[in-house]
């Protein structure tokens, strides 16, 4: 907990609408999940760049904390399917555009690898509500994995957010960002020893 002054905002109505009812949703099919019914993934894509990514750290007083100015800079996109009960994360990195092909590809590989029943939360990015990309949902609930949306604008309830914040803004080493392969490199270490040298309690 951290003490803070709170800031006034107004609560959209849409947003508000049946959102108690999408939480109660998500809690329920934990609970399945902890009882061994059912695996509960998370999904969202997030890109990082030399340039976007601003860590917090320490510093002496009195003296401003640099980081190299790359403004061009490549962007390594990372899609992610994370289990918050196992700390299990099933990922994947490009540094091509992502597009509906794309997820429909990453979403076939995951889906290829499961062993029991699936379900997977995503928000209502047009990538992953496309004609496209719906027209391949029956097929993956074949293969035991099924979808379930959340609510638009409720980033909140993706915990795998959590996990970007994180590597972006906690875990990032200044020591790489004078090099997009050290750079690389650092995402791809951080992604795979998530759970253990890095870790998120999301309790």
């Amino acid at each position: 907990m951290s003490y803070k002054q709170a800031k006034k905002a107004i609560f959209k109505t849409k947003k508000w609408k049946g959102y108690f009812d999408k939480y109660a949703q998500l809690q329920m099919i934990k609970e399945w999940a902890v009882h061994g019914h059912c695996e509960v993934y998370f999904y969202d894509e997030s890109g990082f760049s030399l340039d976007s990514n601003i860590p917090r750290r320490w510093s002496p007083i009195g003296e401003p904390l640099k980081i190299p100015a790359n403004r061009f800079s490549k962007r390594i996109n990372v899609l992610g399917f994370l289990n918050t009960q196992t700390k299990d994360l099933f990922h994947t990195m490009t540094t091509d555009k992502v597009d509906t092909q794309v997820v429909i590809d990453v979403f076939d590989s995951f889906a290829k690898q499961i062993t029991k029943t699936t379900i997977c939360v995503l928000d209502n990015a047009s990538i992953h509500t496309s004609k496209k990309f719906k027209a391949k949902m029956d097929e993956w609930e074949k293969m035991g994995l099924h979808l379930l949306y959340l609510l638009p604008y409720s980033p909140e309830l993706n915990p795998i957010e959590m996990l970007w914040r994180e590597m972006k803004y906690t875990w990032m080493d200044l020591n790489v960002l004078d090099s997009f392969q050290d750079f690389k490199r650092h995402i791809q270490n951080m992604l795979d020893f998530f759970g253990s040298k890095y870790d998120i309690n999301f309790c």
